[in-house]
């Protein structure tokens, strides 16, 4: 097929060749698109193009969403038989945060408390990860423990997400007072959909529906807004705040 005199092959090579140029590639690919133009182009889009490509995140996206419904269990599979093999603390990591995905709860918690023993029980991602883990089998003195260890450690470490986390915590220990005024510093400090989300998530589910009512109406302005691909990636939060307005109204 040609355009205008010009082979297309020729064409599909010459917008590979421009953004090898674009991109800092070495010069060998030019000569190699244009010396074979057809060829060289099936190379480079495979090679040095699909990779950086939004298509290429998006696909791979695509595949691991797919992976992970055709087989949940893949990940923590994996990740257990590479602790077993090789037990370093990485893999333990790797083990914790598969169980904690996976929804077993309290084996990422103990997984996660091991992890912290030793050299590592200074590490804030560790810690982070423990919280999350024991707020999430409603170990929640221990969760505060922890949240609170970080912020006195690094108080802008993950800030917004500590917060929110402490916030949680807070309430599920039925310290409803302070939850409250975690989640109005996070809300004034951060002003995020997920900091005014989770904070209207515990007016509902804490019986304030005024004050859920009060701040639904932006988080709604906001959604509106949203791209397709936004609301899925916030489609959790999404349900959890719908599910809570919905038990508020009743």
């Amino acid at each position: 097929m040609t355009i205008f005199g010009v082979g297309l092959h020729v064409l599909v090579a010459l917008f590979f060749a421009i953004h090898a140029i674009r991109n800092g590639q070495q010069m060998y690919w030019l000569m190699i698109l244009f010396l074979f133009p057809g060829l060289g182009s099936i190379v480079y889009f495979f090679a040095i193009y699909l990779p950086g490509s939004k298509l290429q995140h998006g696909t791979r996206k695509a595949v691991t969403v797919a992976a992970r419904t055709l087989d949940p269990n893949r990940e923590l599979r994996e990740a257990r038989a590479a602790f077993d093999y090789t037990p370093t603390a990485q893999n333990q990591m790797r083990l914790a945060a598969a169980q904690l995905d996976a929804g077993d709860a309290a084996e990422s918690a103990a997984t996660y408390e091991a992890c912290l023993q030793g050299v590592f029980a200074s590490d804030l991602e560790i810690r982070y990860g423990a919280a999350r883990a024991n707020v999430a089998c409603r170990r929640y003195a221990a969760a505060i423990a922890h949240l609170e260890w970080i912020r006195a450690r690094d108080a802008n470490f993950r800030a917004e997400l500590i917060a929110l986390l402490l916030a949680q915590a807070l309430a599920g220990a039925g310290r409803q007072a302070e939850a409250k005024v975690e989640f109005e510093a996070a809300l004034a400090r951060f002003g995020s959909f997920s900091a005014r989300a989770e904070f209207a998530i515990w007016a509902a589910s804490s019986g304030d529906f005024t004050l859920a009512s009060e701040l639904y109406p932006e988080l709604q302005k906001t959604m509106s807004h949203w791209s397709r691909q936004t609301r899925d990636i916030n489609m959790p939060l999404i349900r959890r705040l719908n599910t809570a307005m919905e038990l508020a109204r009743r």
